[in-house]
This record gives structure tokens, sequence and C-alpha cells, in this order.
């Protein structure tokens, strides 16, 4: 469901999943953090953003989704997601691969 609503809302955008529900810290309140990289890495226009934050609100996904654009991140935080995170969305690859860098 959250690839159908990123690739209506943010076509050409690829979603990595990162946090305690990647590393297995998470609890039964624990949000689900995606990170949405832009092609080129461009910032993404904050409507479009918001278009896909209320969607995401609106559906029936049974937690909370944060998702936050890649572009506006400090790096330091970037650095911190490259460290672990899952693809979780990729328009021309609907997979799912774990990456984990130490």
């Amino acid at each position: 469901m959250i690839g159908e609503l990123v690739a209506r809302f943010l076509p050409g955008v690829e979603v990595w999943a990162y946090g305690s529900r990647v590393n297995g810290r998470s609890h039964e309140g624990s949000d689900l953090d995606l990170v949405l990289r832009a092609p080129g890495l461009r910032p993404i226009p904050r409507s479009q953003l918001g278009d896909l934050t209320e969607a995401l609100t609106d559906s029936n996904i049974p937690f909370l989704v944060e998702a936050r654009d890649w572009a506006r991140l400090p790096e330091r935080f970037q650095r911190e997601i490259e460290r672990d995170y899952v693809v979780s969305f990729r328009e021309e690859v609907r997979e799912s691969k774990r990456v984990v860098r130490r």
C-alpha cells in the first residue's frame, strides 16, 4: 500500500525504511520511519510531500508512518540512516532489500 501511494503522489521516488522497525527495536507503538529519495536527490516539493503525508494518514495502515525528504535532512542524519536501512520501494524494481553498513 505504501508503494502504491508513493507511486501515485511521488512517481520515481525511492523509499528507504529505517529506525526501530528496521533494526528490530520496535514496540507496539513504534512508527515506521521512511526517507524519500527523489531522482537526482532533488528536494521534493512540499505540496507533493504534504499530499503523500495526508494519504498515509488517511490510509488503513495500522501504525503512524513518518515520511521525510532526504534532500532536506542534515548530512549527519543522512549518514546515520545509511548505516542501517531497507530499500522498501523503488518504482522500477519492486523488492525489499536490507542494507547494513557498520
